[in-house]
């Protein structure tokens, strides 16, 4: 059942962004948290650029926002490895306005999108 609601929600949400008109962003704020140790840390990073911390490598391949309301969500696609993995942790879209939608799933690190931005 709880495999049938989330797919209903994404559905809603990827039809609901298909109308949605949205612009590109030159950069993106992520938030990531370590379950280890508690530490959450905001890392700033422009589109096509990887940043390392700790033991993830994070490449933010796109940012968009919806062009009538920039500061009402963003929608980040980021490439998540962890350590030296040939297979991403995560590779896929970040919704900020509904961060368990399509979140990584990864037993020490969470990653999500708070917003895009063009700075």
């Amino acid at each position: 059942m709880k495999i049938l609601i989330t797919s209903l929600l994404f559905c809603m949400a990827a039809n609901a962004a298909v109308a949605l008109k949205a612009s590109d962003a030159n950069s993106g704020l992520l938030r990531v948290l370590d379950k280890v140790s508690g530490a959450v840390t905001d890392v700033r990073m422009g589109v096509g650029e990887t940043g390392a911390l700790g033991l993830l490598k994070i490449t933010l391949n796109e940012c968009r926002y919806p062009s009538s309301n920039p500061s009402g969500d963003a929608y980040a696609k980021v490439t998540v490895v962890y350590r030296d993995d040939v297979e991403p942790a995560f590779r896929g879209w970040l919704i900020a306005s509904a961060p368990a939608l399509h979140a990584m799933d990864h037993p020490r690190y969470d990653v999500w999108v708070l917003r895009c931005n063009n700075v």
